[in-house]
């Protein structure tokens, strides 16, 4: 298996682990998809694909609706996705996706993190290029043939197909989103859910102490409401 295999298995259970946080991070989600291409799901891919996503963490449809009407007034501030970089004790990059509609706050949050977990921030391309930005899309696997979905979506970018106990997996480069998608609907394939992860070229091996230093400052970060997703060049367990 390949790297967002292993990445994916590392991750499991982390994202979206608690629910009411994955309600606010989609909501904004909305907030930003209804403001770049409408209200309407059938003619706004994004939309689509955020509303996927919802589902796949049991949001209530109510929920849903009311967060593209929200999004939908025009008193309803947007939000901005801001990307920060930097060090965690120990020489491990860190990546943090925000949607702010306050980059001053959201700035001074995430440097008084670093500042008080002996960490560092750092300016802009300074780890990002220790990351690759990939796409990936959860499928239902019913009447599929993993081996043979991966070798038809090459020719859309797909460069790793896998299964799990929820679906099958298929991983690609960030660019390639909108032609995977495309096609995953107009074959009629179910899309469970969908989205964009960065996943590390290289990680550093850390003791338990080293760990639970790094470990500090990601859930400082992770809590605050302004912030998506943490990502991090530390490696991880991947034993079940």
């Amino acid at each position: 298996m390949g790297r967002a295999f292993e990445f994916r298995k590392a991750r499991k259970m982390k994202r979206w682990a608690a629910m009411s946080k994955a309600f606010t991070r989609i909501g904004k989600d909305i907030v930003m998809a209804v403001k770049e291409g409408g209200p309407d799901p059938d003619s706004n891919a994004r939309l689509r694909a955020v509303i996927q996503n919802a589902k796949s963490v049991n949001m209530p449809k109510d929920n849903i609706e009311r967060a593209i009407k929200r999004a939908s007034d025009k008193n309803q501030g947007d939000y901005k996705e801001v990307l920060f970089e930097g060090y965690a004790p120990h020489g491990i990059a860190i990546l943090v996706e925000t949607a702010t509609d306050n980059n001053t706050r959201t700035v001074a949050n995430i440097r008084s993190y670093f500042n008080k977990c002996n960490g560092n921030l750092g300016t802009s391309g300074s780890v990002e290029f220790m990351f690759d930005h990939t796409c990936n899309f959860r499928i239902k696997g019913e009447g599929l043939d993993t081996e043979e979905l991966e070798l038809e979506f090459i020719d859309f970018g797909a460069e790793e197909v896998f299964e799990d106990e929820d679906g099958i997996l298929i991983y690609a480069p960030f660019e390639s989103f909108g032609a995977i998608q495309k096609e995953l609907e107009d074959r009629g394939i179910e899309i469970l859910s969908s989205g964009f992860e960065r996943i590390p070229t290289t990680t550093k091996s850390l003791s338990p102490e080293e760990q639970a230093d790094v470990e500090k400052l990601i859930e400082k970060i992770e809590e605050d409401d302004d912030v998506q997703n943490v990502y991090h060049t530390m490696e991880e367990n991947t034993e079940d």
